[in-house]
């Protein structure tokens, strides 16, 4: 009789285990920081130094974002928490043009499907929607036996290196100037085997567990929240507006409108953002 009822316990396990694995779901909450991408050339006219310093707190402010992802064991969509915005900061009385090239817009929405490796990216340039659809891409990672707690999860070291290209565009007294650099760029991850999915913000993913931090030494992305199997769960829905894409092509229309903006910068006076100001786009 034993043996019976310990048979019937392990199919009962079995059963409730194998439901529990494809009702699997949750939401992840990630607070963001990315260091800011706008310089200052020194004893620029109009421009003191307290105003310097207050404009730059003000960009890391704008640079402090929260993001969600919401997950099942296969697929994941990853959008910012969007939230009523401060009226655009102002130096002097000019005002502070943020501009933006795709990517990062408070509308984007990044999918991720895990198991067919691919992913589909809703995003805009200047105002222009496209449906940026590619494979997934791949991370060398080197995993590390180092452990830290973040909140009450275990995490497991990762880190993986890459060259990068950036491109610094500059704009001094109206004539723009564009130097590129390269640099090996080594990012850090921190991923939880106690939520045994193979994913994480943003692209992240590929690590036996989900990720919970990433520091690429400009952008920092830390899971301050996670839900698991959320009553009124979502279903995860790729997007499906947007001129469809490839990552490939994504970047070299990115890279057009960015060029074509800095020569109207250099065109117009209007636009201008002033003598010295570097802006970097890249990396």
């Amino acid at each position: 009789m034993k043996a019976i009822i310990t048979t019937i316990t392990l199919l009962t396990f079995f059963i409730v285990s194998s439901i529990t694995a494809q009702e699997f779901s949750g939401k992840a909450i990630y607070k963001t920081s990315r260091k800011s991408s706008v310089t200052f050339g020194k004893n620029q006219k109009g421009i003191t130094d307290k105003m310097q310093e207050e404009l730059q707190k003000r960009m890391q402010k704008m640079n402090q974002k929260t993001f969600i992802l919401e997950f099942d064991k296969t697929t994941s969509m990853y959008k910012e928490d969007v939230k009523l915005e401060d009226p655009t900061p102002r130096v002097g009385s000019g005002k502070m043009v943020v501009m933006s090239f795709g990517g990062s817009g408070s509308t984007d929405a990044y999918y991720k499907n895990i198991k067919q490796n691919r992913f589909a990216n809703k995003t805009e340039i200047m105002g222009k929607p496209f449906l940026v659809k590619d494979k997934l891409p791949k991370y060398e990672w080197e995993l590390s036996s180092e452990t830290k707690n973040i909140g009450k999860y275990t995490c497991y070291k990762a880190t993986y290196s890459k060259e990068v290209e950036n491109i610094n565009m500059s704009m001094i007294n109206g004539e723009s100037k564009e130097t590129k650099t390269k640099e090996i760029i080594t990012t850090t991850a921190w991923y939880t085997t106690q939520v045994p999915i193979s994913n994480g913000p943003a692209d992240y993913q590929g690590l036996p567990g989900l990720i919970l931090e990433i520091n690429d030494g400009k952008n920092v992305m830390v899971c301050t929240e996670i839900i698991l199997n959320p009553e009124n769960a979502m279903a995860i829905e790729e997007p499906t507006k947007g001129k469809e894409v490839s990552k490939k092509k994504f970047d070299k229309i990115q890279k057009q409108k960015s060029e074509e903006m800095m020569e109207k910068m250099k065109s117009r006076n209007g636009i201008e953002i002033g003598n010295g100001i570097q802006i970097k786009m890249g990396g």
